[in-house]
């Protein structure tokens, strides 16, 4: 797994010395370092308040000089942090689905797999195209994995906002009405006059806030050209 400045990675705190936490960074064999300054804004009492050895946290890079790695525990948002450990609950049920079937071959194959993607990404693109996998496992274990993968239901990740519309046009309403009911990729829910729920769901919430971003980015132009205006909350 190649590492860059600015990548959300999950890491499990090694220790504490002094004021700076080493920490090991997950799917990789490498380690960084966060120092008193990037664990939290503002004064900080007790270290341990925020890292204790074993726990998980999500951390941001912030430089890489060789084998020395610098993170930042404050920089990473809550979306961030939802978005790391969303996808490291679902690489660990990636895993297991490995184990049941591969036994004691599982490491091996695991290693194989994480030199091509990130276990998420290789499964999901496997499921579209088995190419890779059968590549890796052959084309029997291929299948046996894909039936479980697709019989399991994958927990979606749901993204929403509040949108008002403000116009002086007579017609205003029903021509949001008409603009509305041509997009499709997201469930629109009318709340009162004006005001609106737009709603995404999607197995990845990386992908599902990006679209939805989208979709409200097209819709603001649509809408400003008919006169009318879209605020969010």
């Amino acid at each position: 797994m190649e590492l860059e400045i600015g990548d959300i990675v999950l890491c499990t705190v090694e220790k504490i010395e002094g004021t700076t936490v080493f920490v090991n960074i997950e799917e990789t064999n490498k380690q960084g370092c966060i120092v008193l300054s990037e664990i939290a804004p503002g004064r900080i009492r007790n270290l341990r308040d925020y890292v204790v050895p074993k726990k998980l946290i999500v951390c941001k890079i912030l430089k890489i000089k060789g084998n020395t790695i610098e993170l930042s525990l404050r920089r990473v948002s809550q979306k961030e942090q939802k978005e790391a450990k969303e996808k490291y609950n679902q690489e660990r049920s990636y895993k297991s689905i490995l184990k049941s079937v591969l036994k004691e071959k599982t490491e091996e194959i695991l290693e194989k797999i994480i030199k091509k993607d990130n276990l998420s990404n290789f499964f999901e693109k496997s499921k579209e195209n088995s190419k890779e996998l059968e590549e890796v496992v052959g084309k029997e274990i291929a299948n046996k994995i894909l039936e479980i993968l697709n019989s399991q239901k994958i927990k979606k990740s749901i993204v929403k906002k509040e949108i008002n519309f403000h116009t002086i046009d007579p017609n205003g309403l029903d021509k949001i009405k008409q603009i509305l009911e041509k997009i499709k990729e997201a469930e629109i829910k009318y709340i009162s006059a004006g005001k609106y729920s737009i709603k995404i769901e999607s197995r990845d919430l990386k992908k599902a806030d990006n679209k939805l971003r989208e979709i409200i980015e097209n819709l603001t132009k649509i809408l400003k050209e008919n006169s009318i205006v879209l605020e969010q909350k």
